[in-house]
């Protein structure tokens, strides 16, 4: 483990930083599963895969993870 990961550890332990760390996390998790159903409606997948899609984002929005 290199120094950077040991001090961004020591860091994480911290509860401010751990709290935006993680919501930052969550942002941008969400934007990137948000863009997947954007890809597939233009590459016109069928309706099944794209509430798939939308199933995943709304456990990963309700903090349970697809």
């Amino acid at each position: 483990m290199s120094i950077a990961e040991k001090y961004f550890k020591k860091q994480l332990k911290s509860g401010e930083l751990r709290r935006s760390y993680l919501e930052e996390k969550t942002r941008l998790d969400i934007e990137y599963h948000l863009e997947e159903p954007k890809k597939d409606i233009r590459t016109r997948k069928s309706p099944d895969e794209l509430i798939e899609k939308a199933e995943d984002i709304k456990k990963l929005v309700m903090g349970v993870q697809p």
